[in-house]
Parts: structure tokens; sequence; C-alpha cells
């Protein structure tokens, strides 16, 4: 055998060794990627140094991308959206400037709730969904639920004896995410679970809520005053209120489409 085949055989040697190596140290991109690499860095002549100077970050980025797919999917978002796709000129009420200083997730590290109070189609679902996963890909564990979801789900956890299993798991999470608060009046005792979630989370981890209801107009969701004064206490306190306003963005898009469809 001549000394190009013994080098050859060597290669496909070292080439298994390193694929079953990465198999089970669990590198999924660096077993992608160093073939590739590594004829780059022959032709280059680069030095051992550099050349895991390109592997290893490549690992690490494609590790803390995977990190960040798995806690935005843990959320449960009902849908994707981002910060860069929301129209801050069609909603003048909505500084942007507080939104992006949001979006660096200082609240939610120091466990303090946000509010976002306004009517329907005025950016505050697609908000509360961009800063959750803005917080997801900023490391925190993420959970999105409707209110009224919420409540069927802690009602059917007290009938069945799991009330405190599914408050602590609630409990747990580092935002919380609550849609459409506000949007349904909920019976006392479906209104004292809720309580007890906030409770859980008070100055501790941090809650944000998107409702349609003016904090005064929250007596119809909550009946009961005292527990209604309590919620809104323990959403407000030490937190961020942000009034989304009045005017919908979709109906004001469907208005424009309708009235260029009869200029064309």
């Amino acid at each position: 055998m001549n000394t190009t085949s013994r080098r050859r055989m060597s290669e496909q040697a070292a080439e298994t060794a390193v694929v079953g190596a990465c198999r089970m140290l669990r590198l999924p991109t660096i077993r992608g990627k160093f073939p590739d690499l590594a004829e780059q860095a022959a032709r280059e002549q680069m030095s051992y140094l550099a050349f895991l100077a390109e592997l290893l970050p490549a690992e690490c980025d494609d590790r803390t991308r995977r990190r960040s797919e798995r806690r935005i999917k843990a959320a449960a978002f009902p849908r994707q959206k981002s910060l860069r796709e929301f129209d801050f000129d069609a909603n003048p009420n909505i500084d942007a400037a507080v939104v992006h200083t949001l979006a660096t997730c200082e609240w939610v590290k120091k466990g303090q709730p946000l509010c976002l109070i306004g009517d329907s189609g005025t950016g505050k679902s697609h908000l509360l969904i961009a800063l959750g996963t803005e917080a997801a890909m900023a490391g925190f564990r993420v959970k999105y639920t409707l209110a009224t979801k919420l409540v069927n789900e802690l009602v059917e956890a007290a009938d069945e004896k799991q009330l405190t299993k599914t408050i602590a798991r609630y409990g747990r999470v580092d935002l919380l995410c609550i849609d459409e608060l506000g949007y349904m009046e909920l019976d006392g005792h479906g209104a004292e679970l809720l309580f007890q979630v906030l409770t859980e989370r008070e100055e501790k981890n941090s809650v944000a809520i998107a409702s349609n209801e003016a904090f005064g107009g929250w007596t119809k969701t909550f009946t009961d005053p005292r527990l209604c004064t309590a919620i809104v206490d323990r959403l407000t306190f030490n937190g961020t209120i942000m009034e989304t306003g009045t005017d919908s963005y979709r109906l004001a898009q469907s208005r424009a489409k309708a009235e260029q469809a009869t200029v064309n």
C-alpha cells in the first residue's frame, strides 16, 4: 500500500472517530461542519487554534439558537409575532422607546408586571407575544395563555385535587403572559383561583397581561370589588402600564384596502 493510500485511510479513520465523538458528546453542528472547515483550514494553512476558533463558536451559536427555539415552543404562543413587524407609525399611542426598553427584559429579570390596555386591534396581543418571545430568546422561561383558558384549567385542577401542583407550575415560569383579560366575566371561584396564581408570583416572577378594559371596568370581570382591587394592585405594583389606545389598526387597514379597491 503506497503512502497516499495510507494517508487516505488515516483521514477516513480520523473522520469516523470525530463523528463518533460528536455523537457521544452531542455536538451535531461540529459533526456537520467539521469536514468543510477542515478542508478550509488545510487550504488556508490555519493553525490548530484558529481551526478550533472557527469550529467551537459555530456549535455554541447553534446550541443557543436551539435553546431559544425550545423556549419559544414551550411558551405556546398562538402565532409568531416580532417587534420588527410592529408598525409603530400606525399607532402613535405606543412609545417605541418604551417598547424597546421592555425588550431588554430587565423588568422580567426583576419580576415586575406589565399591563397592555386598549381596544381590540390596537396591537396589545402583538406586543404581548413579541415581548414574550424576546424574553424566551433572552433565556427566560415563558408561558402564554388566554385568561379564560387559565381559569378553566385552574377550576379543573381544583376539582381533581391538583390545584397546588398547577399553581406551582404557573408560579415557576419567569414570565406569564395572560391575554384577553377582561373580555369575559369570571365567576367568583374562577377569579379567586386566578388571584392565587398572581399571589404565587407576586414580586418574584413577572406577569404581563393584555386587556381591552381600563382598570375602572374590571369590576365587570371580577365582580367582587375587593378582589378586583387586590388583583389590580398585584398587576400594577412597580410595573409598566401601556395604553394602546382606541383606534383599531386592523380596522384601519381593512378600510384602506376597501377604499383602494373602490378607486381601482
